[in-house]
């Protein structure tokens, strides 16, 4: 029997461990839709499922190595001049972080200087799908650590059914959106540039966190929701400019 079914409070946690899953799942779909831009068209939407499963069989592996895990949270060695007790945890955020504001800076550069989409086609230079599927896994287990002890902390492990349901649940409706979202980042340029913004802001956040430095995630998915908000009414701003200015620029030559 699932221990702990009929008490409303392992539903209220199984509830906000799913809604606290699929909000940290966004980063990895809109890291997952700027990896795959690159790909040839029709194999970018199998690579992201792809990545979402990978993702999925991560955080349940994870969750059955709790002792692991907790292990992980043990200091390995003090940094002298910081006093920064250093752990495996720490080790691998800083690792994922420094990938991630590596990764996001080369992406924004290659957006706004070398223009690569314009001179490569939509897919931007070729590569390969190996690459992208290893870059994925890379992040999927920096995104999954973070969110699984997270969850380990909150459900006590003889409930462990609650963890795999909210992860289960979380991947479930990341790959029901995560075409919608990908279309839509790589459909707009400035969209796109914000996402990387986004992700560049997390990786400051994950080195911050690998340094003992405790940033509330609510402060950074604010600042993400307000940006995007702005940007949506810059983008709703010029589609009405557009729109009044195509009959004006028609006009001269209707009348020719």
């Amino acid at each position: 029997m699932l221990s702990g079914i009929q008490d409303p409070e392992t539903w209220v946690a199984l509830l906000s461990l799913c809604a606290m899953e699929i909000v940290l799942g966004i980063d990895n779909v809109v890291f997952i839709s700027i990896l795959t831009a690159k790909l040839p068209a029709d194999k970018r939407d199998g690579v992201g499922r792809l990545g979402l499963l990978l993702a999925l069989v991560m955080r349940i592996g994870l969750l059955f190595t709790i002792s692991f895990l907790m292990g992980l949270t043990k200091p390995l060695f003090t940094l002298p001049l910081a006093n920064v007790a250093i752990s495996g945890k720490s080790l691998i955020l800083l690792v994922g972080g420094l990938f991630l504001m590596a990764k996001s800076t080369n992406e924004i550069y290659s957006k706004v200087e070398r223009d690569e989409e314009g001179e490569h086609g939509p897919g931007g230079k070729a590569v390969s799908v190996g690459l992208v599927v290893a870059q994925i896994l890379a992040l999927d287990i920096v995104f999954s650590l973070d969110s699984v002890i997270t969850a380990v902390g909150m459900i006590p492990p003889e409930q462990m059914w609650v963890m795999v349901t909210a992860v289960m649940v979380s991947v479930g409706v990341m790959l029901l959106f995560a075409k919608p979202i990908s279309s839509f980042v790589l459909e707009h340029p400035s969209v796109k540039l914000l996402a990387l913004a986004f992700l560049l802001l997390i990786g400051v956040m994950l080195i911050a966190e690998g340094m003992g430095q405790k940033i509330p995630k609510g402060y950074i998915y604010f600042a993400m929701a307000f940006s995007l908000g702005v940007e949506l009414l810059n983008m709703r701003f010029r589609g009405k400019r557009r729109k009044k200015s195509a009959p004006s620029a028609a006009g001269p030559s209707a009348a020719g």
